[in-house]
């Protein structure tokens, strides 16, 4: 076969492969949304069927052959071409694939599916040993999983999963990112501590309709720039983002009627991984030009969004007129500086989702320290709750009452997402650098965001790190995109600089 006829079968391959893919991932969105109970098991059988299907395309031996094939005919001079990026990245997913056996792919997918069933009713019955067989079996597979993938590399078991979201990323590195941040985070959160000063407790605490949350939500997803035409924003029992098709982007949060937070911030986080799903060069969909270029980067989007805007003084000079709007009897006699302190509340807590931005990344750090153990065999199931909780006794000086507020506050591990946690940590880290970034480059952003204006920050990402889709690493867009190499500098100078002078430390 010719060159170009080739390349078109490698693409069309990969571009059926999405296909079956993205109708398994519909089928989890249903499964998280409105799905009946009892549904439960057939859901499984679906998902796993599609998931190996999938899978089969992917590892077919033509498929193998050509990719190959077409490897060879890379040089140093075209690695930066479309061509080049696109086989170059298809062939490192196969070289991961072809570990995989697809009766293995499909006993993880249908383990996954009915572990998130199991963790959503477990945590609602605040029953930890409801959710310990299915954890137990899905730990079981990924170590299998683990063992393969690593086979032929310098990786541990935990490395090898953490690859499938930040790839190339070692222990050591996010060890030495870690330890670096957390002893500055501490000491600010002590002086914090400390302050005299503090913001109203309650202000976000009050009775407020769910129906006008959700009518907020929608406002301010579409003000700051996701494009309800192509996308959705739905309720579910843990806030995620999946997209279904390359015009199909599906945001999904949940309200608390007595906390204003959890919609918001929600809704807003993510709000900023919808919109770089809808920034990604439609035409490659399925392709890795039209993918995510990791997890890292992926969080760095939904928490800038989340944090440098929606924890901004200028954010809440804007919106606190539309709270007042509608809530007049809660929020009426509330200025925008009350407001604006109360969303910069430090305080440490329970729930990560819900944590400030100086006590998040303790979070993080216990959850990769405990998936680490399971991983390794050094924790068991069965003793994850009392390590959970002295953790955060520990770190965070807070005791667990209950396990919902604790082990199973996340849907991470119930959906086999063993080595995500650190890429919340390395995406407040890019976040930062990038904003920083941004903020040099945007005449007076915070003008801007005052009125309303959100559409130059959201150009300044699509520049920066949409478009690029997977044709560079993370490491690589970063560094093209600020001038510096990843550092703790830019978020430990943020928070320092806006806490500091609202707590007057």
């Amino acid at each position: 076969m010719q060159k170009s006829d080739l390349f078109q079968f490698v693409c069309e391959s990969a571009k059926q492969a999405a296909l079956l893919s993205t109708a398994a991932d519909t089928l989890e969105w249903d499964e998280r949304t409105g799905m009946p109970h009892s549904a439960g098991d057939y859901r499984a059988e679906q998902v796993s069927y599609l998931r190996g299907l999938a899978h089969q395309k992917l590892t077919d031996g033509r498929y193998r052959e050509s990719l190959q094939e077409l490897l060879e005919q890379i040089s140093d001079e075209t690695a930066s071409i479309p061509f080049a990026i696109t086989i170059s990245k298809l062939h490192r997913d196969l070289q991961r694939n072809t570990k995989l056996t697809t009766q293995l792919v499909e006993q993880m997918a249908a383990s996954t599916v009915r572990g998130q069933q199991q963790w959503d009713a477990a945590r609602k019955s605040n029953r930890f040993c409801d959710f310990k067989r299915i954890l137990n079996e899905i730990i079981q597979l990924k170590r299998e999983s683990a063992e393969l993938l690593r086979q032929g590399t310098e990786k541990n078991c935990y490395e090898a999963l953490l690859d499938e979201y930040e790839p190339n990323a070692t222990i050591e590195q996010i060890d030495q990112l870690f330890s670096a941040l957390r002893p500055p985070l501490v000491d600010l959160i002590q002086r914090i501590q400390s302050a005299s000063k503090r913001p109203d407790p309650t202000l976000f605490r009050r009775n407020l309709s769910l129906e006008k949350q959700k009518q907020l939500s929608v406002h301010v997803a579409e003000a700051i720039g996701f494009d309800f035409k192509r996308g959705r924003l739905d309720e579910t029992s843990h806030p995620f983002c999946t997209t279904l098709g390359p015009n199909d982007c599906r945001i999904l949060t949940r309200y608390d009627q007595n906390n204003l937070g959890t919609g918001l911030f929600g809704t807003i986080h993510e709000a900023g991984h919808g919109m770089y799903e809808q920034g990604l060069p439609e035409e490659s969909f399925g392709l890795p030009l039209g993918s995510y270029a990791s997890l890292g980067i992926h969080e760095s989007q939904s928490r800038m969004w989340e944090n440098q805007v929606g924890r901004s003084a200028a954010f809440w000079r804007w919106i606190t007129p539309k709270l007042q709007d509608l809530f007049p009897k809660q929020y009426a006699n509330v200025g925008e500086q009350e407001f604006y302190f109360a969303a910069n509340e430090v305080e440490p807590s329970l729930i990560r989702v819900e944590a400030d931005e100086a006590t998040y990344n303790l979070h993080i750090i216990i959850r990769y320290d405990l998936e680490k153990q399971l991983i390794n065999g050094d924790l068991e199931v069965d003793d994850l709750p009392d390590a959970w909780n002295l953790r955060y006794e520990q770190d965070l000086g807070v005791k667990v009452q209950q396990d919902r507020d604790g082990v199973l506050q996340d849907v991470h591990w119930s959906a086999g997402l063993f080595g995500y946690f650190p890429t919340y940590t390395i995406g407040n880290l890019i976040a930062a650098q990038l904003f920083s970034k941004a903020e040099e480059s945007i005449d007076h952003i915070d003008k801007q965001f005052s009125r309303g204006n959100f559409q130059e920050l959201l150009n300044w990402n699509r520049i920066a790190i949409h478009r690029h889709g997977q044709s560079m690493n993370s490491d690589e867009i970063v560094r093209e995109a600020t001038g510096n190499e990843l550092s703790t500098d830019f978020l430990v100078n943020y928070l320092r600089a806006k806490l500091e002078a609202l707590y007057q430390l």
